[in-house]
């Protein structure tokens, strides 16, 4: 009695649920080592755990400019994205300004991909995308496979966490080549 006592002046408050058997088995899948990491959400105080967000799904990591020639594959992206998140799909854009063509304010980046292309796949904040600063989820996928050559390159992982693809800017978000690659994951 006294422990509870203690418990409920410190604020704590115990759930008897939680000392419970859990009625299902709970799936004691992860993900591969190199997403798990946690980035801010694209102009918001939530932070984007890609470990939680990625385990045992296919995912899209895209690098992203709100002021390249390649901007309106936002539109294509999210096209892509309703198409497919039913079936476990996650894309994940990362603007950056590795090229030079992000721009410095993140609230003018959101209003371009939420508000001119509608984008409601997840976004994080600016992040370095190549070279020895590479965040380490682009310096894996550089090991992997290469570091972005440029704006909207794609890469695409299976459930398990391994590159199967990239597909550089070029390649629109519709290309039956991609969308094959996509199929193939699911």
């Amino acid at each position: 009695m006294k422990k509870l006592i203690a418990l409920v002046m410190f604020g704590w408050v115990l759930n008897p649920a939680a000392f419970a058997q859990p009625s299902v088995e709970i799936s004691s899948r992860t993900c591969a080592p190199w997403l798990d990491h946690q980035l801010g959400q694209l102009h918001s105080d939530r932070v984007i755990d890609l470990c939680t967000e990625t385990a045992g799904k296919p995912v899209l990591l895209v690098n992203t400019a709100s002021y390249c020639g390649y901007t309106y594959q936002f539109t294509g992206l999210e096209a892509l994205y309703q198409r497919y998140k039913d079936a476990g799909l996650v894309i994940i854009g990362f603007p950056s300004d590795d090229f030079n063509q992000e721009d410095d304010n993140a609230a003018k980046t959101a209003d371009i991909c939420y508000i001119n292309h509608g984008v409601t796949f997840l976004m994080t904040d600016v992040t370095k995308v190549k070279g020895r600063d590479a965040h380490p989820v682009f310096r894996h996928l550089a090991d992997e496979k290469s570091q972005p050559n440029w704006n909207f390159n794609k890469y695409l992982v299976d459930r398990e966490g391994n590159v199967t693809s990239i597909f550089r800017s070029r390649i629109e978000p519709d290309n039956k080549r991609l969308i094959s690659a996509i199929d193939e994951i699911l």
